[in-house]
């Protein structure tokens, strides 16, 4: 038998067949090419002038990031890392897999595939990732990292991001997360599990402020415990949090940083983002 990590321990090992483990380790290299593949050529610290491996890489003779943000576009069977710094294109690079079809196999792949998109992130220590595609790979992407995560829309997300670098920056809160929430009604359905989405939510840096509102218990029952989702924007680029649990149903407000609808847009996408990773949606 394999040992393998074990998705839900990190650092554990887990016994899986010999056949599955192998199938899942090779369906990360592409053909007879090595999957990551830097379309720029060496490059040096444009600090202290040290040589890098790659594009974008941390320096780690002078301790200075190389590039301020990763552009990561998911597919099922690649992903494409572009990466900034302010308006500069430093360097792209390509990692590749070949998609199991089901079973552990295909949790094996799905994992490695995530992990060495992690480890290349690594390597730049970016502030701000923005990403596009295949949300099931971003969000272990995401969990596995502790950088700014943005969803970004189009069919061309590097040309897309570069264009918001036109666009006035939202405010970033620097108040503590517990800090956030005020208004009248101190009370949250879901208990722990409620306490959990409203700390997610809160967690986001263009979130200023939670406003719980009342508990409206007259809604259909469920059986699936507490659920959490961000509705559309309105035109000051504010959201709602509605919980719903069981029959009891909360919608919260929430202040952001965004100052018209479509920068809440890209708020809301983010929330949603980091509700569903943790798994409360």
């Amino acid at each position: 038998m394999a040992l393998v990590p074990s998705e839900s321990t990190g650092g554990s090992v887990s016994s899986v067949p010999p056949d599955v483990a192998r199938r899942a380790f090779m369906a990360t290299f592409d053909d007879q090419r090595y999957p990551i593949r830097p379309s720029a050529t060496r490059m040096e610290c444009l600090r202290c002038g040290s040589p890098l491996d790659r594009p974008g890489d941390y320096c780690l003779v002078c301790h200075t990031a190389n590039c301020d943000t990763v552009v990561l576009d998911v597919d099922d069977d690649r992903a494409t890392l572009t990466f900034l710094d302010e308006e500069a294109v430093l360097g792209e690079t390509t990692i590749t897999t070949r998609p199991e079809e089901a079973g552990e196999a295909r949790v094996i792949e799905r994992r490695n595939f995530a992990g060495r998109i992690a480890d290349e992130l690594r390597r730049k220590r970016p502030e701000t990732v923005f990403a596009a595609g295949d949300r099931e790979i971003i969000r272990a992407v995401r969990a596995e990292t502790r950088y700014e995560f943005y969803r970004v829309a189009g069919d061309d997300p590097v040309a897309a991001v570069l264009d918001r670098r036109g666009e006035r920056a939202l405010e970033v809160v620097e108040t503590a997360p517990k800090e956030k929430l005020g208004g009248r009604h101190t009370t949250l359905i879901g208990g722990r599990t409620g306490r959990r989405a409203i700390s997610t939510v809160a967690e986001h840096p263009h979130v200023k402020k939670i406003v719980p509102g009342p508990i409206d218990a007259g809604g259909n029952g469920s059986q699936s415990g507490l659920r959490a989702k961000v509705t559309r924007a309105d035109g000051n680029g504010n959201v709602r949090l509605l919980l719903r649990d069981g029959s009891s149903v909360q919608e919260n407000r929430i202040v952001t940083t965004a100052m018209d609808r479509e920068t809440g847009e890209r708020v809301r996408d983010d929330l949603n983002d980091a509700l569903a990773a943790a798994d409360l949606q």
